[in-house]
């Protein structure tokens, strides 16, 4: 196929600085048009890269070598480290062990999956109850003959150093479920929906419940029955503190927030000592946490396996795992991922150690240290950088690695399912053709003023193309720029 380089001008008054493009140049004026079409996308800072996958040729180039914010695009990033890394029958286990002391500890294996979420993936709500894996636990433990812990109830991380948000995250992302904290023991995703709905009568307090129904979070309750419009603001006073403050209509609707907990191996004990002393279990300690300070000893395997093994669970299978994340985009997953990468590769479960083993998986792969600053798994850090170059490498890497099918299926289907079930749906953006499949598998990623879309697209004229659009710094409205990339998606498909 004949490369024709060109450069797209005119794009809303300057939108386009240059482009690269092939197939006869077919594309160019159509992209033009379908991108200008966009209004205030002429302020934007676009990054574009399409190459056949058969041929390695690029039919769509655009600022391709210059930094992006990647959003949860990263994600891909993060799934094919773990898949190349850790290897596609990888499990994690969590435990339950008696120590010497009297202690019950409960020891994190790293595992994402102790929640109600169905794996492997299905489409809709959560099927389950958020604690359903620690009650039968209880059970096991009660049938097995416990009958009383002389001692504490342990939520042991330690298998990962304590280091729960990384660099570039907000104070803002981590009171919510996007920015849960990063732990080796992980309970529904380290995060408690509170529900408020309104008094019986003007001026009452907001009612309050939770779920799941522990005592974890003290809530000084400020929230009014009052006419008017809806508003809740919530506060994070101290560790296991939260003030909510606002206004509910009387007889409107209540609000459920969900908020991240901020020790989720605290939470976790809490659960599980919970749990027993409703089974009649006598427990004379408390529950409490123990993690693994930076540079500490106390994860070493020998430390966290010591005591008697009283129960044991597997998790999923790696890609069962793996669907979830990327299909929802589950940033607290991503992370964990990461660290545990980091754990089989030096025994620390450090993020910058599983960053480390990132650099040199892409090293591998011919991608230059130059071409990325990662500094978390997930996405979320406002300092992670990519190019779309950067991003197309590892895509057309892991199209051509023995696990091509599995990558393929851990992806958001276009009109489908995950993230992208609602796009590619109307009569001008259609999800299938009857010949071809899906069109568009991709991870999306979404940020305040940034929109990314990676992954595949398949073309009627060139096959399969592995694709990166970057959309930065935008203040056109997030649905406007969704749009525009989905046009340029199904355009690349014809």
């Amino acid at each position: 196929m004949r490369r024709i380089r060109g450069a797209w001008r005119g794009l809303a008054a300057g939108l386009w600085a240059a482009a690269e493009l092939c197939a006869q140049g077919e594309f160019a004026p159509r992209l033009a048009e379908l991108l200008s079409s966009t209004p205030g996308a002429a302020r934007t800072h676009w990054g574009v890269q399409v190459i056949q996958l058969e041929t390695g040729a690029t039919l769509a180039e655009l600022n391709a070598q210059q930094y992006f914010v990647p959003a949860s695009n990263l994600k891909l990033f993060a799934s094919a480290l773990a898949l190349l890394r850790l290897g596609p029958d990888y499990r994690f286990s969590t435990s339950i062990r008696r120590d010497a002391n009297g202690d019950l500890r409960l020891v994190g294996g790293g595992d994402p999956s102790m929640s109600a979420r169905a794996y492997p993936y299905a489409k809709g709500p959560d099927p389950g109850e958020p604690l359903a894996i620690i009650e039968a636990m209880a059970d096991a433990l009660v049938a097995a003959g416990l009958k009383e812990v002389p001692g504490d109830v342990v939520g042991d991380d330690s298998r990962w150093v304590w280091s729960p948000y990384p660099e570039g995250w907000a104070v803002d992302d981590t009171i919510f479920e996007s920015g849960a904290p990063v732990s080796a023991l992980t309970l529904n995703d380290n995060t408690i929906d509170i529900t408020l709905t309104p008094g019986a009568a003007a001026g009452d307090l907001a009612r309050l419940s939770s779920k799941p129904a522990l005592e974890y979070f003290t809530i000084d309750n400020r929230v009014r029955t009052e006419a008017g419009e809806r508003k809740l603001e919530l506060y994070r006073d101290g560790p296991g503190q939260l003030r909510l403050v606002g206004r509910l209509a009387p007889g409107g609707p209540g609000r459920t927030i969900t908020v991240a907990v901020d020790d989720p191996a605290q939470f976790a004990a809490v659960a599980l000592y919970d749990a027993l002393t409703r089974r009649g279990v006598v427990i004379h300690g408390r529950p409490r946490a123990r993690h693994q300070a930076p540079n500490g000893k106390t994860g070493s395997a020998s430390r966290i396996e010591e005591g008697q093994l009283l129960w044991q669970r597997p998790s999923p299978p790696l890609p069962e795992l793996l669907g979830v994340l990327d299909k929802v985009s589950q940033n607290l997953h991503a992370e964990m991922i990461l660290r545990e990468v980091a754990w089989q590769s030096a025994g620390d479960g450090a993020l910058g150690t599983g960053l480390e083993e990132l650099k040199k998986l892409l090293g591998e792969i011919g991608i230059a240290p130059d071409g990325y600053d990662i500094r978390d798994g997930s996405g979320l850090s406002r300092m992670s950088l990519l190019t779309p170059e950067t991003t197309v490498k590892l895509l057309q890497h892991m199209h051509q690695s023995p696990h091509r099918d599995l990558w393929l299926s851990l992806l958001p289907v276009g009109g489908v399912d995950g993230t992208l079930e609602n796009r590619f749906k109307s009569k001008s953006l259609p999800a299938r053709d009857r010949s071809r499949g899906e069109l568009v598998r991709a991870k999306t990623g979404s940020l305040a003023h940034i929109n990314t879309l990676a992954g595949y697209i398949e073309s009627k004229t060139y096959g399969r193309l592995a694709m990166s659009i970057m959309a930065n710094a935008s203040q056109v409205p997030s649905a406007e720029i969704r749009a525009a990339i989905d046009r340029l998606c199904v355009e690349l498909s014809k």
